[in-house]
């Protein structure tokens, strides 16, 4: 997963406005106590921060791909 497929799913499963402030806010104790953009900006794979996220938020794993049915998901954890 980059960076910017990253980006587009949190617009498209949490909302642009509230999709950012989680990537800022939410501290993530797997990523060390970190925010997703901590932990992105310490050099963490996006796919390791798009499942952490989704774990702390309780996404299931259907919606966490988002609106594009013929999306790939990313590796497993």
């Amino acid at each position: 997963m980059r960076y910017r497929e990253f980006t587009d799913l949190v617009d498209e499963v949490f909302g642009p406005a509230l999709g950012r402030a989680y990537v800022r806010e939410q501290v993530l104790t797997p990523l060390g106590e970190r925010t997703a953009a901590q932990a992105l900006e310490d050099g963490v794979e996006p796919r390791v921060v798009w499942h952490a996220l989704c774990d702390a938020l309780d996404v299931p794993e259907p919606r966490r791909w988002g609106l594009d049915d013929r999306r790939q998901a990313p590796p497993a954890r």
